[in-house]
């Protein structure tokens, strides 16, 4: 019992690394990766909705808490001040739409959705 304790104490020492290997001495610069080293590429364009979490970031300067949380998600979503939301839409045009039934109700929706 003792000589296989032995054996496997002797195994795990002679599978760990020397303390003082050639990897701890390596800079920074010698450890990183080939691609890490390489010149940095051109910066890429921002998307839409990057650009639009730029614009609205500067617009919301100012604004704290909850009132920039509220901002944030309409000016993300394309809101200004709600006006241009499909809810709001879809409310406008009931309000016009009246009494029509039917198929010339669902023309008119569909139209006056299209032109909001």
């Amino acid at each position: 019992m003792k000589r296989i304790l032995s054996i496997v104490a002797a195994l795990c020492l002679s599978a760990t690394p020397p303390l003082a290997s050639a990897e701890t001495t390596a800079t920074p610069a010698e450890k990183a990766p080939a691609s890490a080293q390489k010149a940095p590429a051109e910066k890429k364009p921002l998307s839409s909705s990057q650009q639009r979490m730029v614009d609205c970031n500067k617009e919301a300067a100012g604004k704290k808490g909850d009132a920039r949380s509220e901002f944030m998600r309409a000016c993300m979503h394309g809101d200004k001040a709600g006006a241009g939301s499909q809810q709001n839409r879809m409310k406008e045009c009931n309000k016009q739409a009246g009494d029509r039934k039917g198929d010339t109700r669902k023309a008119f929706m569909s139209e006056c959705l299209k032109n909001k």
